[in-house]
């Protein structure tokens, strides 16, 4: 398999369950970084792609990945030493339950792209069945997590389909993280809303809520979109 190339940094993907997709690019570049983050973690990072993507994006000293498959975390680290910006990217081959327990820095911002298929459906991959189903690092199992290692001003963000969107608020609300901002995606402008990427963080405030539209038509991508990603996509 090709390896994926952006503007600043390549992907190799070979032995990843998951390879790079919109919703991971779509997260990395949406993300805000106005309380400007000292450390960063991407919480079950997969090939690398969004702390790659902090890296391009922030001033952070330090940017950590958590990543429990044994193929995608030797990808990962590859990845990292790879690009411009090893020296501030490590990778912990761990579950996310065992990194929490063992972890006793906070962070500024964590970010995670999840599993979220709730139903036990198998593609014949078991690698991408756990890359993709949450038995893995279920919702309230994340949450519960990010409250531990969340600074006090620190941030959330992930992105979940729009049918979990409620479930997840749901969940933040009993650990006091609050929703800031909200896009909603839908694939072109006659789709229904498949995605949902939430910020939260202890602070509650006005919620910005914002739609965005991949394509007008197959292939053709909208202004929004094209702007959002254009830091990272070749032909963007």
């Amino acid at each position: 398999m090709k390896p994926f190339k952006f503007k600043q940094f390549t992907i190799h993907q070979d032995r990843c369950a998951m390879k790079v997709g919109t919703d991971g690019v779509l997260l990395g570049a949406w993300t805000s970084l106005e309380n400007h983050p000292k450390n960063i973690l991407d919480v079950g990072a997969g090939t690398g792609l969004l702390a790659l993507q902090m890296a391009q994006r922030s001033q952070a000293e330090t940017i950590d990945a958590i990543e429990l498959n044994a193929n995608a975390y030797e990808q990962c680290v590859e990845n990292f030493e790879a690009s411009v910006w090893a020296d501030r990217l490590f990778c912990y081959h761990a579950s996310f339950q065992e990194f929490v327990e063992e972890m006793d820095e906070s962070y500024d911002l964590i970010l995670s792209n999840p599993p979220f298929y709730t139903e036990n459906v198998s593609s014949g991959n078991p690698s991408r069945d756990n890359a993709r189903q949450n038995e893995t690092l279920p919702f309230r199992v994340l949450i519960e997590g990010v409250h531990r290692l969340l600074s006090d001003t620190g941030e959330f963000a992930l992105i979940i389909p729009k049918t979990e969107e409620k479930n997840v608020m749901d969940l933040a609300k009993e650990k006091g993280l609050f929703p800031n901002k909200v896009l909603r995606v839908r694939g072109n402008p006659t789709a229904p809303i498949k995605r949902s990427l939430i910020q939260f963080s202890f602070s509650e405030k006005e919620v910005s809520r914002k739609e965005l539209v991949i394509e007008t038509k197959r292939h053709t991508y909208t202004e929004a979109y094209s702007h959002l990603t254009k830091a990272f996509y070749l032909k963007m």
